[in-house]
């Protein structure tokens, strides 16, 4: 489920509201998403445990589907996107692409949260696995167009490990929705432009520990988001929470 904000009202909520069809930001990034990724070096599938590949199940008796895809390719461990639909309103997108740690690359996330009302939440950012992002990263974002949306949003308090650059926004007009796709366009384009510049450092160079640390420490934060794990448990179960956010959600980076 999504990193964002996931409460067990707000699902509820959402979903007893009548609503038609995916939502059309929902559905585009997801594309845009997909398509950036076949131009990544190296691209292969990353086996997923079919249990957790399409999930069914149920939530304030509304239905709760989720679906997750998973690749890999030279410079990232892992690919992540997930989304998700509860009944016939809610709807959820989260997509983290995770670095391999000999790489000097950050994290990219970004996630949706919308409903019949519209789009509550939509976030993307290049995320620092150190201290800071890598200067030809922060350089690219800082030199794109700036985009202005009516409503950013305030981040939450486990916030700490996003990049300055983030973007935290509510849609409210069609235009900005085509205006955060291409943004995550933009940041998509910024992290695939450094991946194919960069070359692997040996495993037991002091900067490959460092970046491993650091993206344990990010999984660590992550993982303080209650609301998802509430949310799951309703759903499923405790024991199935903890174990979709462990393996799948945020996983440790492999043992060096």
């Amino acid at each position: 489920m999504s990193t964002v904000e996931v409460e067990s009202g707000a699902l509820g909520g959402a979903a007893t509201r009548a609503s038609g069809g995916i939502h059309p930001l929902v559905d585009a990034l997801a594309e845009r998403i997909r398509a950036s990724w076949q131009t990544l070096p190296g691209l292969a599938p990353l086996p997923i445990d079919p249990e957790l590949e399409a999930i069914s199940g149920s939530l304030d008796g509304e239905a709760l589907f989720i679906r997750n895809e998973l690749r890999q390719c030279r410079g990232l461990r892992k690919l992540h996107l997930e989304t998700a639909r509860l009944g016939a309103g809610l709807q959820i997108l989260h997509c983290v692409l995770f670095p391999d740690p000999r790489f000097d690359l950050p994290v990219f996330g970004a996630d949706i949260v919308a409903g019949p009302a519209g789009v509550s939440a939509a976030i993307v950012d290049l995320s620092p696995v150190t201290g800071s992002l890598p200067a030809g990263i922060s350089t690219a974002l800082a030199n794109r167009h700036p985009r202005r949306y009516q409503q950013e949003r305030e981040l939450p308090g486990w916030g700490s490990i996003f990049s300055p650059h983030v973007r935290f926004v509510r849609p409210v007009t069609p235009e900005e929705e085509a205006s955060f796709i291409a943004e995550v366009g933009e940041f998509l384009a910024v992290l695939s432009d450094a991946l194919r510049s960069s070359e692997a450092q040996a495993v037991d160079a002091p900067a490959t520990v460092d970046r491993w640390n650091g993206q344990l420490r990010y999984c660590k934060q992550q993982k303080q988001n209650d609301k998802t794990r509430r949310v799951l448990e309703k759903a499923f179960n405790r024991e199935w929470a903890d174990r979709y956010i462990e393996e799948l959600l945020f996983d440790d980076p492999p043992a060096l």
